[in-house]
């Protein structure tokens, strides 16, 4: 049984297939980015295990990258590769595990965000660009603010949002991947609390920039046995904050990017831009900050093509933004990715392998020119 199953998945044929099959995808998701934007076709055909046309469901980019890998690790129990004059193609054959292993990585560990800082502030958090929280901030404290979060799997309609530090319960009503707010017009608005007492969520058709939709959520708060029970609406980016009190306790609720909190803090102490003679147009711009950590503060020049490399982190000069008073505010961008260096590593095992393969292959070469 075992031989049979090492048999068939150190097939060549299967990674031919998948090879083939990966090449399709590739097509299919270049193709639907001008129809569902590049994001969704990301998470569709590559960041997926499956998809479907129809009803007929095929399989994605990770079950793909999966048989990929199992395949080249299958090949590794054949005994007949195991000899010496295969020793290049045992190492080929490692870079491409390796390979595949920083691709698992990057896909299932890293992340990418944004980190907005204005000039003589700073910042120790980087909001996702993609996936949303509700974030329930209990604000009684004077010294601390205690942060109850939810994630964007738990959305569902009619799941219960419970947890120890609230004093009430969360049903979910609705959730909009993008929506805009529209005033409510001779609509009975009994039982609702906050904005939604004045306004409607109205769902639109989920932008093919990702960046551009402005997810929303309708939750009902019950338990309080109060007035502030009823049902709450809440908006990415929305200007005034939602409250709500329950005995002596007040909370701030957010639909909000999701924020990862660092172990170390970045200051903004000077943001300067160099403009395109006679235009309006930035040529670059760079960033001069103060790396804090330990309460030790390191300056540190972040510049469009000299990132910031610190505990894992990529920080790169992506924009800025400029208020009409002329105050500043750098856009860094955050990458956090597991799998950096191994497409490196696994480039230089892969070309020492196909070195290695040559060199023991040219004996037999020059044998048989000779003969």
């Amino acid at each position: 049984m075992k031989d049979q199953l090492i048999k068939l998945f150190s097939s060549p044929k299967l990674f031919v297939y998948s090879l083939v099959w990966l090449m399709i995808l590739v097509t299919i998701g270049t193709v639907s980015q001008k129809d569902i934007g590049l994001y969704a076709s990301q998470q569709k055909y590559f960041s997926s295990y499956f998809f479907t046309f129809g009803f007929i469901p095929f399989p994605g980019g990770r079950i793909v990258l999966t048989l990929m890998l199992i395949n080249l690790i299958s090949m590794m129990f054949k005994q007949n590769l195991w000899k010496m004059k295969k020793l290049g193609v045992i190492v080929v054959h490692l870079g491409g595990i390796m390979l595949l292993v920083g691709a698992g990585l990057t896909a299932m560990f890293s992340s990418e965000g944004s980190m907005v800082i204005e000039e003589g502030s700073k910042s120790n958090t980087v909001d996702d660009y993609h996936i949303t929280e509700l974030a329930i901030i209990n604000v009684s404290n004077p010294n601390y603010d205690q942060y109850t979060i939810f994630g964007k799997p738990l959305f569902s309609s009619g799941n219960n949002l419970m947890h120890e530090n609230l004093e009430f319960d969360i049903t979910i009503l609705d959730y909009m991947d993008n929506a805009t707010l529209e005033t409510a017009e001779g609509t009975s608005k009994v039982g609702f609390k906050g904005m939604l007492s004045n306004f409607n969520l109205v769902e639109l058709d989920r932008d093919k920039d990702d960046m551009k939709n402005k997810p929303a959520i309708i939750f009902q708060v019950s338990g309080t046995f109060s007035d502030t029970d009823g049902i709450y609406g809440l908006i990415f980016g929305q200007s005034v904050p939602a409250t709500l009190t329950t005995n002596s306790n007040q909370y701030v609720m957010a639909l909000q990017k999701k924020k990862t909190y660092l172990p170390f803090a970045i200051e903004l102490e000077d943001f300067k831009k160099v403009m395109h003679p006679g235009t309006e147009v930035a040529k670059s711009y760079s960033s001069k900050i103060n790396l804090i950590e330990n309460n030790i503060p390191r300056p540190v020049l972040i510049e469009m093509n000299k990132p910031l490399r610190h505990q894992g982190y990529t920080f790169y000069q992506a924009s800025f933004i400029e208020s009409p008073n002329g105050e500043e505010t750098t856009v860094l961008a955050a990458v956090n990715n597991y799998g950096r260096l191994f497409p490196y590593i696994s480039s230089i095992v892969m070309s020492i392998g196909l070195l290695l393969h040559m060199l023991v292959s040219m004996p037999a070469l020059f044998k048989k020119k000779k003969s």
